[in-house]
């Protein structure tokens, strides 16, 4: 495999840094504290193109390549103090957008494709409140009608639910067939028994908004249907193969940004007449952030390359997903604690990244469902 970059691609993530440092940066503790997702921002993202790298121009996207996306979605990381803006751009990107390309027909894509990529907001509903990890343990039904379907459920934990105005969601049109009798479903705001529940609070990504769907006796036209009936399955396992391999592809840009700060508070912070970097817990705190960044480097490109390529990579994307996640809060963690007392002081915006990082841990499947997945492709389970 090939890592090195085109002075073309170099150019292009330099590009999304700039941007993304003189546009994405405007009052983020405040949004923060407050759980106000950045509506202005988001809509600066989809005019600089972020919404349509990876996608055919034909329907508004830029047709990158997959190498080159998550190099500028580094980019767009490095240069954004919030995580939670560039992790919901992801989460759109890498389910609900990917999901529509992959299995819409030509006149879905035109209609709601376009639309997201143009800065729509839009929703991945499949975890319900009695099926998170066991994901295809869902409630919501699809009934067949002249037409149509009707739909009955709620979809919770969703992320970017709150807002969004399409969403792809999971019901069950044949109960008998269990996971085989899956379907999947475009909906949006303009069809009658589709609501959204308010902002749930959390942690961290508070810039996200995460919140509930609800379903009922919802009229979904059958040329709202997405993919085959009783395709869900495949539907779904082709989107978190995307969304679990890149969803964190900005966050190793956070990653080299806290490497930074941190290189450089550690120079400059004296202590017992010498800098705070030449102290070995310190120093070995650094080069453990930097192992980590590399590393996690080295598992994104290699899913990208495996995307480019058109080669299996359901056990690459669980190890990228499992490894950044984790990285980023060892860091987040080792970063804390070289600033010290400023760590945990929020104006001094280092702690968030910390609180940020937690919810990757549960995120598109929990890290232990990451090594089951692992663990079962080596034959183990």
């Amino acid at each position: 495999m090939e890592f090195s970059w085109s002075p073309e691609q170099l150019q292009l993530r330099q590009k999304a840094k700039l941007f993304s440092e003189a546009n994405l940066n405007e009052d983020v503790s405040q949004k923060e504290q407050n759980n106000l997702f950045p509506l202005e921002e988001w809509k600066k993202c989809a005019e600089f193109g972020v919404l349509g790298w990876p996608f055919s121009k034909e329907y508004g996207g830029s047709g990158f390549d997959p190498l080159t996306t998550v190099l500028m979605l580094e980019g767009l990381g490095y240069g954004c103090k919030d995580n939670g803006l560039p992790f919901s751009l992801n989460s759109q990107l890498w389910s609900t957008q990917v999901a529509i390309n992959a299995f819409g027909t030509e006149e879905q894509k035109q209609k709601y494709l376009t639309r997201l990529i143009s800065g729509a907001i839009g929703a991945f509903g499949i975890t319900e409140e009695g099926s998170g990890s066991d994901t295809y343990a869902l409630e919501m039904t699809a009934e067949k009608v002249d037409g149509g379907y009707i739909l009955n459920g709620e979809k919770h934990y969703i992320t970017l639910a709150p807002l969004c105005e399409i969403a792809v969601v999971f019901a069950t049109t044949n109960i008998k067939l269990a996971k085989w009798g899956i379907t999947a479903f475009i909906v949006d705001t303009t069809m009658d028994g589709f609501t959204r529940s308010e902002v749930r609070d959390k942690v961290g990504m508070r810039t996200t908004p995460m919140g509930n769907l609800y379903l009922k006796n919802c009229f979904v036209p059958d040329e709202n249907r997405l993919g085959r009936e009783g395709s869900g399955l495949s539907l779904f396992s082709s989107a978190m193969e995307s969304e679990r391999g890149y969803i964190f592809a900005s966050q190793i840009g956070r990653l080299e940004k806290q490497l930074e700060l941190s290189i450089a508070y550690a120079n400059t912070r004296m202590t017992f007449g010498k800098s705070i970097g030449k102290n070995q817990s310190i120093s070995n705190r650094i080069a453990n952030m930097r192992l980590r960044l590399e590393t996690s480097k080295m598992h994104l490109y290699k899913v990208a390359y495996l995307d480019q390529h058109d080669l299996p990579l359901m056990k690459e994307a669980a190890m990228a997903k499992l490894y950044i996640s984790e990285a980023f809060v060892e860091s987040s963690m080792d970063f804390i604690r070289i600033f010290g007392a400023k760590g945990v002081v929020t104006e001094y915006e280092v702690e968030r990244d910390l609180r940020d990082g937690l919810g990757g841990l549960i995120y598109s499947g929990t890290s232990d469902i990451q090594r089951n997945i692992i663990a079962k492709l080596d034959g183990l389970l």
